[in-house]
């Protein structure tokens, strides 16, 4: 839950120094990707839906 907690702030920008300290002292920054590919492909493919529910 960190990591979607952390990958989330970094999205919006809001995240703390502390945090990102914390983030870039884990040895492996593959669970931060796979989380903000997961998140971001999520976002898309609620926008999409979105718009094609107000369109129709």
């Amino acid at each position: 839950m960190k990591v979607v907690a952390s990958v989330l702030a970094a999205l919006f920008g809001v995240q703390s120094e502390a945090n990102r300290q914390r983030d870039f002292s884990q040895t492996s920054p593959l669970p931060f990707i796979l989380t903000g590919v997961v998140l971001v492909t999520l976002f898309v493919l609620g926008l999409i839906a979105l718009v094609n529910r107000v369109l129709v």
